[in-house]
């Protein structure tokens, strides 16, 4: 049965739902905009928006009260029924907000324990949008799929503004110009996205992934799918699965030759919840021409180029010692096209909600598998179980029986 946390709304009194202003440096996105707020209200709900939350992606206040919000200066977190956010939240934050409150946003429960800890603590329900389940029925809440889109079309824009030469082929009366080669490690959605970003620019596109299902979807977006003799490893929800320490090296040691012979190497490989998996050091970067870029989506989480930092160009010099490789490392790849990264993102936001709201009252009802595998905590509980864990590793203790693990 659904859990009902708010008795029907009583005349003139409905759900409160509340829109955050992210204050993270860097990040520009919000967790809706006009038209999700329009959604929201169509929902029964009763939208708050904190004041200047839209600016950054090309939203202004005035916007929103048009589409039916209340622009406040700052959120009352304590009166929220419902908290809408992008980045996950500062424990502090979850401490201050209504006991059997629901959050909706990104959650990064691997990193962030003590939040998790502080909505175990606190009471609330929160929905983590890294967990929604990979299914069809549950795509149109996937963020991690809609951050992805952007993440992998923004790496090739950085890449082809730092690469000394033209992507495309070109035939003048002054001569040839040969097009740049482009090799892309990871073929998920934001691989697949650079693949098909890159073949628009007119640059020769190969790619690889340790996935079995990956050479089709490469040939699909017109790359070249690079075959190595490796095992394939594919884990369930059809992300990849961390190699063992030999095979990370053997793939490394069989992708040496493909990475010398790139102008652009954009890697996007990740493991949810663990470190970037290392799949080119910095010798193999060495082994590139001069002039030659490398761009690394995954700097943020441990990266997948050996010495990659989040948001710096890190000079290489080659083996030669007479030029020099651009290694990039991507920070808030999403955050930099804020406006169609937020359009997607809200809607996101939008639709789980939606999943969970009837007649104006948010009932999460848990015996659907995406309100199921998408919930962080639930009454004073940790539903996802490798949080739960992770927390009781922290602590010294046993998971709790209860946990439910939803990957």
């Amino acid at each position: 049965m659904p859990t009902e946390f708010w008795r029907l709304p009583e005349k003139g009194w409905r759900v409160k739902a509340g829109i955050a202003r992210e204050t993270l440096e860097g990040e520009r996105r919000v967790a809706a905009t006009p038209e999700t707020v329009k959604q929201l209200v169509g929902l029964g709900l009763k939208v708050e928006v904190e004041s200047g939350a839209g600016l950054a992606s090309g939203h202004s206040d005035p916007e929103y009260v048009a589409a039916g919000a209340s622009v406040v200066q700052s959120l009352a977190l304590e009166s929220l029924d419902v908290y809408c956010h992008v980045r996950p939240m500062e424990p502090s934050t979850a401490g201050a907000l209504r006991r059997g409150s629901v959050t909706v946003g990104l959650g990064s429960p691997s990193s962030e324990l003590p939040t998790v800890r502080a909505l175990a603590a606190g009471g609330i329900t929160s929905f983590a949008l890294e967990l929604v389940p990979r299914i069809s029925r549950a795509q149109s809440m996937d963020a991690l799929t809609s951050q992805a889109l952007v993440a992998g079309y923004r790496c090739v824009l950085e890449a082809a503004m730092r690469l000394p030469r033209f992507f495309p082929l070109y035939m003048t009366a002054a001569g040839t110009i040969p097009p740049a080669r482009v090799l892309v490690l990871g073929a998920g959605v934001a691989g697949l996205q650079a693949i098909g970003t890159a073949k628009r620019l007119g640059a020769r596109v190969s790619a690889n992934d340790i996935r079995p299902a990956s050479a089709d979807e490469v040939a699909s977006m017109g790359g070249t799918f690079i075959k190595l003799d490796l095992e394939t490893a594919e884990a369930s929800g059809g992300y990849a699965r961390e190699l063992s320490a030999d095979r990370g090296a053997l793939q490394r040691a069989l992708l040496a030759p493909h990475v010398a012979q790139a102008d652009v190497l954009i890697t996007t490989a990740a493991v949810p919840g663990r470190r970037a998996p290392l799949l080119v050091t910095r010798e193999m970067v060495q082994g590139m021409r001069p002039g030659s870029v490398v761009v690394d989506m995954a700097a943020e989480s441990g990266g997948n180029v050996e010495g990659s930092v989040p948001g710096q160009d890190i000079p290489i010099s080659t083996g030669d010692g007479q030029g020099v490789v651009t290694l990039v490392g991507i920070k808030d790849a999403a955050s930099a096209m804020p406006a169609d990264a937020s359009r997607l993102f809200a809607k996101n936001v939008a639709n789980l909600l939606a999943l969970m709201t009837a007649d104006g009252v948010v009932s999460p009802d848990f015996s659907d598998e995406v309100v199921a595998g998408t919930c962080l905590t639930h009454d004073g509980h940790v539903r996802h179980a490798p949080t739960a864990e992770a927390l009781a590793a922290l602590a010294g203790e046993t998971a709790p029986s209860g946990s439910e693990g939803v990957r």
